[in-house]
């Protein structure tokens, strides 16, 4: 996800719903209560609010997201050079991966919605049409002040989770995205810290509202969605268009892109029944 979440035009919630592991994050990321931090100074007045904070504390699931977060983390901090260097120097080919990864990715969504209605044809429609539109926008100018970094941070981090958009192109759409790329590879702590922190309230609020629609509305949540990654392909599609290079390599990485996702969820198929028969 990590990996996923650092480029412009892959979402990191693709790579979730094809791990299988998006509702669990969804309800995971719905678990993160901050009371346990008034509760924290409230215990030195009434020291029942320390047993209310560890309650709160526990009831987190860290077992699944803390070692979601460290391969977050080493991810960013591992790829973001990378990344960089790729998109500067290969650019047609890097999208041309992405441009496969994302249509494979549609494809696994498409097979996990089940069944086809006009219910799901208009929503994934609707999703196919915000996406598309959003994908074509040209960037904000926008400053780098923390309270921009901030916001940007809450803004992102929703479009993050969300397979189809993309939280990096979000933030290359606010003018923020080779900024906070470049604190990232200089460890502007600061700035990095503001962005953490909107990114915090940004998907604690917003996952309660996907977990509510997912729970009581899923086929159309992911009828939404499926449309929503085949928009998100405009932006892979135009950047190698714009730069033509070798058609050829360009083909392959698009292949190679496609495969990965394709073998993944093969393998995970063939996982999920072998533990089924445990």
């Amino acid at each position: 996800m990590g990996s996923a979440d650092i480029i412009p035009g892959v979402s990191g919630g693709t790579v979730a719903l094809i791990t299988g592991i998006y509702e669990r994050l969804i309800y995971a990321i719905k678990t993160i209560d901050l009371k346990f931090i008034p509760y924290f100074f409230m215990g030195f007045v009434d020291r029942k609010y320390f047993s209310k904070m560890r309650e709160n504390i526990y009831s987190i699931d860290f077992r699944f997201l803390l070692p979601l977060v460290l391969g977050v983390g080493t991810a960013f901090l591992l790829l973001s050079r990378i990344i960089e260097s790729l998109l500067k120097y290969y650019p047609t080919y890097s999208y041309a991966f992405f441009f496969g990864l994302i249509l494979s990715s549609s494809a696994v969504v498409y097979k996990n919605i089940g069944k086809i209605d006009t219910h799901m044809i208009f929503f994934s429609i609707i999703g196919f049409l915000f996406s598309f539109y959003l994908m074509g926008l040209r960037y904000l100018q926008t400053n780098h002040s923390l309270i921009i970094i901030f916001f940007s941070g809450m803004i992102t981090i929703c479009a993050m989770i969300l397979p189809g958009i993309s939280g990096a192109f979000v933030l290359y759409f606010l003018g923020q995205y080779r900024y906070m790329l470049n604190a990232l590879n200089t460890l502007r702590l600061i700035d990095i810290f503001m962005y953490l922190f909107g990114a915090l309230l940004g998907i604690i609020g917003f996952s309660h509202l996907l977990s509510l629609l997912i729970k009581k509305h899923r086929l159309v949540i992911m009828s939404f969605l499926f449309g929503l990654m085949l928009g998100a392909l405009r932006k892979p599609a135009e950047l190698i268009i714009d730069q033509p290079a070798d058609m050829l390599i360009t083909i392959f990485s698009s292949i190679i892109g496609f495969m990965i996702v394709f073998l993944f969820n093969i393998y995970r198929t063939l996982y999920l029944k072998g533990t089924s028969r445990i």
